[in-house]
């Protein structure tokens, strides 16, 4: 019997080792993984300063505590080079030499690629994004070389305002630049975005927003002028991208799995091809993608049955998203993208609560932002329906 093959050392190539462990302690497992396979939570990249983490401190174990821990072989620096379906077999390059790596099931948790900008300048390829511990090493590296710890970030995304809360709190100055007129605008309703963004501002977080950075260009002293659309400029110690991610599924589509924004799965976790399988921030479950840490759980849960040849579908409870900026305490809970829906908004002394429902009247999503709307997060959440039900 040829082993299951997981393609990814992330938190969902993990999730699924350690779920089908716990049902199967024997069936052959390999990993194989492009980086050197360093188990770590990588949420906690976000609000590191805070929790006084260095990044060596951020690693939970490396890729030999985490093979004997789940009984498992991984090839570390091992590229993928292509997916034979119909031989069920893996080309597979290390160490510049290739070979043949056959599988009985095949799991893509090969993750998302941040979004790069197209920005002029000779400090352009200075530009930081964080999408790894190697990558927060770096980024960490940068900045304890500079003294004034000014810090731009292009983004004002969830990663990026839970980056800039982290560094503000921290001794740095942070300002954050993005084409959006409020922050958070994927996730929060205007009304929301802008009492959030005015609870940031008064940490001492600058927004610079409706506008774009066209210029990166190094200046005296190892500084950065950072040039944006609306003519303004700003000078940074370190600039850092967190614009977004793109699912990784350039190897995937060329050996001939479908995808469109990710790698597409039903609710089985099943892509087109027999016995292939994608999870996590790869993965357009259902013409859904959801790269948070709880929807990764239940698809590694599900899959580890389907695996284990009890065939299982994903099953999302609704699953609010808590916003790491202690300076603005913010749980989101998105309305479905495709469902009208209409705000209603209390308001507290410390924040408010809105609530999106639809035209019938049922809870679609909500924002609690501030301590005393955090209170109402479990009765909010068990009146929510489920995004993908439950297989009947």
């Amino acid at each position: 019997m040829h082993p299951i093959v997981i393609i990814g050392s992330g938190m969902a190539g993990y999730a699924v080792a350690r779920e089908f462990r716990k049902l199967n302690p024997d069936h052959e497992l390999l990993m194989i993984c492009a980086d050197d396979a360093t188990n770590y939570a990588k949420p906690t990249l976000s609000n590191a300063f805070v929790g006084k983490k260095a990044p060596e401190n951020i690693a939970l174990g490396d890729a030999a505590k985490m093979a004997a821990q789940l009984n498992m072989r991984i090839e570390t620096h091992t590229w993928v080079k292509a997916i034979d379906a119909v031989a069920h077999e893996l080309t597979i390059a290390k160490d510049g030499q290739e070979q043949k790596q056959p599988y009985s099931k095949l799991v893509l948790a090969v993750g998302a690629n941040p979004i790069r900008l197209a920005i002029s300048g000779d400090g352009s390829d200075d530009i930081h994004v964080v999408n790894n511990l190697t990558d927060y090493k770096a980024f960490r590296t940068s900045l304890a070389a500079r003294q004034d710890k000014r810090v731009v970030i292009l983004g004002a995304g969830l990663i990026g305002c839970e980056f800039a809360n982290d560094l503000q709190h921290t001794g740095h100055q942070v300002t954050i630049i993005d084409l959006a007129p409020y922050p958070l605008v994927r996730l929060l309703p205007e009304h929301v975005a802008k009492a959030f963004q005015q609870n940031l501002a008064e940490t001492g977080i600058k927004f610079v927003l409706g506008t774009t950075v066209e210029k990166v260009s190094k200046v005296d002293n190892g500084d950065y002028l950072v040039t944006l659309a609306n003519g303004q400029s700003v000078i940074a110690d370190v600039v850092l991208s967190a614009v977004g991610l793109q699912p990784n599924a350039s190897m995937a589509k060329a050996s001939g799995v479908h995808a469109v924004r990710g790698i597409l799965t039903n609710a089985h976790l099943e892509t087109n091809l027999p016995d292939i399988y994608a999870v996590g921030d790869c993965a357009e479950v259902n013409g859904t993608l959801l790269p948070y840490v709880m929807p990764i759980m239940q698809q590694a849960r599900a899959l580890a049955k389907t695996l284990n040849g009890e065939s299982t579908s994903v099953h999302y409870p609704a699953m609010p998203v808590a916003v790491k900026t202690p300076a603005a305490p913010l749980t989101v809970l998105p309305a479905p993208a495709e469902v009208e829906v209409t705000w209603e908004t209390e308001e507290f002394d410390d924040g408010m609560l809105a609530k999106a429902t639809d035209s019938e009247g049922t809870l679609r999503g909500f924002v609690l932002l501030g301590p005393t709307a955090a209170k109402q997060r479990l009765t909010l959440t068990k009146q929510v329906p489920d995004l993908i039900p439950a297989a009947v």
